[in-house]
C-alpha cells in the first residue's frame, strides 16, 4: 500500500462516511416521492374506493417503517457500522418487490364509474411510481455496498495498526 491509499484510509478513523449516509436520504426522498404520487390519486382522478383497502394501510405502514430504518441506517452506515449497511441492502431489496405490489395491481386495475371504465392508474403515474421505487432502491443498495467495502477498508487498516504496534 502506497502513501497516499493509507493517508486515505487512516483518515477514515476521523471522518463519517457521508457518502453512505447520503444516499439512504435520498432513498427515503424518493420514497416519499412515491408516497405521495400513490396517495394522492385519489384526490386528483376519481378511482372510486380502489384505495381503500388494507393493503393501502399496510404500505402506509410499510412506508413509515422504511423511512425510519433508511434514517436508522444512515446514522449507523454514518459511522461505519456494517450492521447497518446490511439493513440498506433488505430494504433496498424490499423497495424492489414492492413494485409488483400495489404499483402493478393498480395499474392493472379497472373501475367503472357511471358505465365508463377507468384505469385505476394511468401508464405514465406507473411509469413514474416505479421509477421512484427503483431509485430509492438503487440509492439502499449502493450505499449498502459502498458501507460494507469501506467498513472492510476501516477494519483491515485499523488491524494492521495494531499489528505494527505490537
Amino acid at each position: 500500500m502506497n502513501e497516499e491509499q493509507f493517508i486515505r484510509r487512516d483518515r477514515m478513523r476521523f471522518t463519517k462516511n457521508t457518502l453512505s449516509s447520503t444516499l439512504a436520504i435520498l432513498a427515503i426522498v424518493f420514497d416519499v416521492f412515491y408516497f405521495i404520487n400513490i396517495y394522492k390519486s385519489d384526490v386528483g382522478h376519481n378511482v372510486g374506493n380502489f384505495y381503500y383497502q388494507i393493503r393501502i394501510g399496510a404500505s402506509i405502514i410499510y412506508n413509515l417503517v422504511f423511512m425510519l430504518a433508511a434514517f436508522l441506517s444512515s446514522e449507523g452506515v454514518k459511522n461505519y457500522k456494517k450492521e447497518y449497511c446490511y439493513i440498506l441492502l433488505v430494504i433496498g431489496v424490499i423497495q424492489i418487490v414492492r413494485i409488483f405490489i400495489l404499483p402493478a395491481q393498480a395499474a392493472a386495475a379497472e373501475i367503472t364509474i357511471g358505465g365508463t371504465v377507468y384505469k385505476v392508474m394511468e401508464r405514465a403515474q406507473h411509469i413514474r411510481v416505479v421509477l421512484y421505487l427503483l431509485v430509492s432502491a438503487a440509492c439502499c443498495l449502493a450505499g449498502g455496498v459502498i458501507g460494507i467495502k469501506r467498513c472492510n477498508e476501516l477494519s483491515a487498516h485499523l488491524a494492521s495498526l495494531q499489528e505494527s504496534k505490537a
